[in-house]
């Protein structure tokens, strides 16, 4: 069996796609031109394994194994050709299971022996990539530099940097009635002091869906967060568990629940909640309470 085929690759967020397309140009890379991508993942016990299908182009299995720490890391993979797609996918799905579906629309860009790639990534957002192809016998320093060297041409800083894959960020995008619920309640926030509106919406174990808005007053510490709101409007439909959250605001930066709205989520949710931190277009990040609040206090620390 072949070795299998190695990059140096990083993933990150992209605030302005056109400005990082003009720098990559600026820099001396290649424009290959836009790329349509459906990446099918399937259940797999090591590693991940996705069927892409590209227009233009052909289809392939693609099977790697890299970290997913947000950070320059090695990529190890094989890209086998499939002649028929729609035959493979129906294997794999009967035998493996399907996990989750990535469509993206894919700018690829060529610098020296790296692969940029300006991606829009369905229900994500724009994301940058960089993957500097090793070659067998390489001991990585080359594949390292040209993408230090492009992190500062393309000013990928960071905090940008993102982990994981597309199709983990995939599997945790929110409940969209719930995202909708959240940005609805941020438009309707009473915010005149601060003028930086808020809104939070849960989601019940049993399906409800309730959302609440921040509410200022004039003697400031008066004021309410969105995320207590929620909870009140919750507990006044019937209380419940709360198994998912979203905070949404019309913000530059993400926006996270403050310390004391984190003790409130705790009252309600397991550690393993995923609270969405979105703006008014998209999700910035997915975390969970056990992230946002860690050794924290709760019901059960009562005995």
């Amino acid at each position: 069996m072949t070795e299998p085929a190695r990059n140096v690759e990083l993933k990150a967020h992209d605030p302005d796609p056109a400005r990082t397309l003009e720098r990559a140009l600026a820099a001396g890379a290649a424009d290959h031109g836009l790329l349509r991508q459906r990446d099918t993942y399937f259940h797999v016990p090591h590693g991940r394994l996705k069927l892409r299908e590209e227009e233009p182009g052909e289809a392939h299995l693609i099977a790697y194994e890299r970290p997913d720490a947000a950070e320059v890391r090695l990529s190890s993979y094989r890209v086998v050709p499939v002649p028929d797609p729609a035959g493979l996918l129906a294997a794999l799905e009967a035998t493996n299971g399907i996990d989750v579906v990535v469509a993206k629309r894919r700018r690829l860009l060529l610098w020296e022996t790296v692969r940029i790639h300006l991606d829009e990534v369905e229900g994500l957002g724009s994301f940058v990539e960089l993957e500097a192809v090793a070659d067998p016998a390489s001991d990585l320093e080359r594949e390292r530099s040209q993408v230090a060297l492009l992190c500062e041409a393309l000013a990928i800083g960071d905090d940008a940097l993102r982990e994981g894959s597309y199709s983990d960020a995939v599997r945790a995008a929110p409940d969209p009635e719930l995202l909708a619920l959240a940005r609805e309640a941020a438009g309707r926030a009473y915010a005149p002091y601060s003028g930086f509106p808020v809104g939070a919406a849960v989601r019940t174990a049993d399906g409800r869906r309730y959302a609440g808005a921040n509410v200022e007053n004039a003697a400031y510490p008066q004021g309410q967060c969105a995320e207590a709101s929620a909870l009140g409007v919750m507990v006044a439909g019937g209380g419940g568990r709360v198994v998912e959250v979203v905070v949404a605001a019309p913000s530059e930066e993400e926006c996270a629940p403050c310390g004391g709205c984190r003790q409130r989520l705790r009252e309600f949710a397991d550690q393993d909640t995923p609270i969405h931190l979105a703006d008014m277009t998209r999700v910035r990040r997915t975390t969970s309470l056990a992230e946002l609040l860690p050794l924290s206090f709760g019901p059960e620390s009562l005995g």
